[in-house]
């Protein structure tokens, strides 16, 4: 009988421990922080997904609406600028709205499209008239430079939240 209670003993204290590690890494408050938006979200409204598609772990959600808007800023790797992308809800899509930069090179357009503008704002120059839309983004954060994110009048940075060369997935959930 006594070796039962120690087993039994022995499992509360895994089980507490365990418990301990997802409340620490954050696992825990995001399982919580979910369901609780999910009880109060109202019909037809949205969350933005923050999550690393490998393990599915959710690293944030924020609540958002048709025509609610996010940006990702990070610098360049090749002309070490700071480089904005802006996105809008609509529907269950993600559409791309507008590319701020302030340096051409790899990976920045260097023609215009169809429809697409190019337009002074400062020293930034901004590409905007996309007919862009996506289901998820996804990307790494970056291993010199943070990726922020910008939404609901807060920034981010999603190398505090995820790590370096963390594979993130940005999402719209009902």
């Amino acid at each position: 009988m006594k070796s039962k209670w120690r087993y039994i003993s022995y499992l509360a204290i895994v089980f507490n421990l365990a418990l301990a590690v997802l409340v620490v890494s954050g696992a825990a408050f995001y399982v919580i922080n979910i369901r609780d938006r999910a009880d109060k979200r109202e019909a037809g409204s949205r969350v933005l997904e923050l999550r690393d598609p490998a393990s599915g772990r959710v690293y944030g959600t924020w609540d958002v609406e048709e025509g609610s808007e996010f940006a990702i800023e990070f610098i360049h790797s090749v002309n070490q600028s700071p480089v904005r992308e802006s996105f809008v809800v609509e529907g269950e899509m993600i559409r791309l709205r507008a590319l701020r930069f302030y340096s051409y090179g790899a990976g920045i357009p260097s023609h215009l499209d169809e429809g697409w503008i190019l337009s002074r704002d400062g020293d930034a120059m901004v590409l905007s008239g996309f007919d862009l839309s996506f289901r998820e983004i996804n990307f790494i954060v970056g291993t010199v430079s943070d990726h922020l994110l910008y939404i609901n009048e807060n920034v981010y940075s999603l190398l505090e939240i995820a790590g370096t060369n963390a594979r993130i997935t940005i999402s719209l959930e009902n």
